[in-house]
C-alpha cells in the first residue's frame, strides 16, 4: 500500500502527538499484559524512568500539555522514537534493555523530549521548566536525563533521513489504522441499511395483510452502539486547570505559579 510521505516541516503537531499516542498506547498496553502475565516485572526491569504507580493523565493530554508550555518541532517529536528504539537495544554500559509502559512513558516522553529539543530547536526551555511542565522535582529530571542518555550511548543525533523514515513509517501505520475502522464502519452501515430495507418490506406486507409478521424490531436501539464499537479511539484532552502540573507519580495535580508560564531562553 502506497501512502503519501510525512512532511516534517509542515505536518502540524497537534496530529503528529496523535500518532505518536496511537503507537506508543498499543507497546504500553501489550508490554502492560506481558509484564501481567508473568505476575510482576523483573527486579532488573526496573529503572528510574519507573513510577510506584500508573499515573492519571492520558499519553495524549501529557503530550498536549508539553507542547503548550514548551513547543516543539516535528523533528523533536519524531526523534523521541528514534531515542525509544536505541534504548530498547544493547548497549555498550551492560545495561539492560528497557521495556516502555504505562509505569515509565511518562517520564520517558518528558526527558526524550527535552533533550531533543535541546538538539533541534534553536531556542529551548531550562530543565526547572520541563520539570514543573511534567510533574517532576527538577534533581530528579536532571538524574533522568542523565540516564537517558546514558542508554542512548550517548548518541542523541538523528539524520534527517532517519527522521523521515520513521515519519512515513508511523503515518503509513496511522493511515492504515484509519482504513480498517472506515472498513469495519462501512460494513456496520451495510448492514443497518439492509436492516432499514428489510424492516420497511416487512411494514408494508402487514400493512397489505398478506402476511403476518413480528413487528418488534430488534436493530432500532443499538445501532448508534454498533457505530461507537468499530469507530476509532476518541483522543480528546481531559479537562484540567491551565495552571495546573501534572504529578506524574499518579498522585494529585499541583498548582504552577502563573509566572512559570513565562518563555525562557538559554
Amino acid at each position: 500500500m502506497s501512502s503519501k510521505p510525512f512532511d516534517l516541516a509542515s505536518h502540524p503537531t497537534k496530529d503528529t502527538i496523535k500518532i505518536l499516542t496511537f503507537l506508543l498506547e498499543k507497546i504500553t498496553s501489550a508490554n502492560d499484559k506481558r509484564h501481567s502475565e508473568t505476575g510482576s516485572l523483573k527486579i532488573p526491569s526496573y529503572t528510574c524512568f519507573h513510577a510506584r504507580s500508573i499515573p492519571s493523565i492520558s499519553i495524549h493530554a501529557y503530550f498536549t500539555r508539553i507542547l503548550k508550555y514548551c513547543p516543539c518541532a516535528n523533528e523533536c517529536l519524531i526523534a523521541l522514537l528514534v531515542y525509544f528504539d536505541r534504548m530498547t537495544l544493547p548497549n555498550s554500559l551492560d545495561r539492560p534493555p528497557i521495556q516502555i509502559d504505562s509505569y515509565n512513558i511518562h517520564r520517558l516522553i518528558i526527558t526524550g523530549l527535552m533533550i531533543s529539543s535541546k538538539l533541534y530547536s534553536d531556542v529551548f526551555f531550562t530543565n526547572t521548566r520541563y520539570a514543573k511542565v511534567g510533574g517532576l522535582p527538577v534533581a530528579e529530571l536532571n538524574a533522568l536525563e542523565l540516564e537517558f542518555l546514558c542508554l542512548n550511548d550517548y548518541n542523541v543525533f538523528v539524520t534527517i533521513e532517519e527522521l523521515q523514515s520513521y515519519g512515513d513509517k508511523i503515518l503509513e501505520h496511522w493511515m492504515s489504522a484509519e482504513e480498517i475502522d472506515a472498513l469495519a464502519i462501512k460494513s456496520v452501515d451495510h448492514h443497518l441499511n439492509h436492516t432499514r430495507c428489510v424492516n420497511n418490506e416487512e411494514d408494508l406486507l402487514s400493512n397489505l395483510g398478506k402476511l403476518s409478521m413480528d413487528t418488534n424490531s430488534t436493530y432500532k436501539s443499538d445501532s448508534v452502539d454498533r457505530q461507537k464499537r468499530f469507530s476509532r479511539p476518541n483522543f480528546s484532552l481531559r479537562h484540567t486547570s491551565a495552571g495546573g502540573t501534572v504529578d506524574v507519580t499518579g498522585d494529585l495535580m499541583h498548582r504552577l505559579p502563573t509566572t512559570s508560564i513565562t518563555r525562557e531562553t538559554s
